[in-house]
């Protein structure tokens, strides 16, 4: 049975007091990270999540709320955990770049260390459906500011078949990029509609019939949709939601 652990789900301001994006899937065939916010490290602790469990991070794209996390992450598998398992990074075309800059702008250059365990930087490109440590990850392009260079994907460790919109506007492809998902993770940062590069509840609602999911849960809520998320008619993640599938 597969595993998804909301460890944070809040937009990039930590609305309602939770912690920015990262999504723990356990599958027959390993764990992976979906993004990896700022405060990731402090999530999986409380979550009790020991960080040697997790072979592969998943980022969606290049900005901070969803990679921003990595450096630390790093420095605490080196010293807290004495990590000596591979750890794979897959990302957008770029991911070791942004990356390798980040932990350098964060003065933890990766080039000052030695690591005990490798790290391997992988490209996840739209359109393409790879093996990457434990999971076959299918990537697609979202509707999000195109700097951060934003990917959706579509995981399946060996069980269930997972959806993650990473963020993004609403835009026509995206019902065909997620059918067929035992569960889809959507963004649904907006109560209404303001921008074109996030969701809100207004578009969810006008679209819902188009996504054919098993279940939709909704993610990186902002400070609108933290405050209204028990009185609306459609599933939300807190951190520390765990779903069995």
């Amino acid at each position: 049975m597969d595993e998804v652990t909301f460890v944070g789900t809040s937009d990039a301001f930590g609305a309602g007091g939770r912690r920015q994006s990262a999504i723990l899937v356990r599958g027959p065939r390993g764990t992976l990270l979906m993004d990896c916010g700022a405060t990731t490290n402090t999530g999986l602790v409380q979550l009790g999540i020991d960080r040697n469990e997790i072979e592969t991070i998943l980022i969606s794209h290049f900005h901070s709320d969803h990679f921003g996390g990595i450096p630390l992450y790093l420095l605490a598998a080196l010293y807290e955990d004495r990590r000596q398992q591979p750890l794979a990074i897959v990302g957008p075309p770029g991911i070791e770049a942004k990356v390798r800059a980040l932990a350098s702008a964060m003065g933890h250059s990766m080039d000052s260390q030695e690591w005990p365990f490798a790290i391997t930087f992988h490209e996840a490109r739209a359109g393409t459906e790879q093996e990457f440590g434990p999971a076959q990850i299918a990537a697609f392009e979202t509707q999000h500011q195109l700097e951060a260079n934003p990917h959706g994907y579509r995981v399946n460790l060996g069980g269930a078949r997972i959806a993650y919109s990473g963020d993004t506007g609403w835009f026509s492809g995206l019902p065909a990029h997620v059918a067929g998902a035992d569960l889809f993770a959507c963004e649904c940062t907006l109560f209404d509609r303001r921008l074109d590069f996030h969701l809100s509840l207004d578009e969810i609602r006008a679209h819902h019939a188009e996504l054919d999911v098993g279940r939709l849960v909704l993610t990186h809520l902002g400070s609108a949709m933290s405050q209204e998320r028990e009185t609306i008619e459609f599933e939300t993640a807190d951190d520390g939601l765990v779903i069995g599938l």
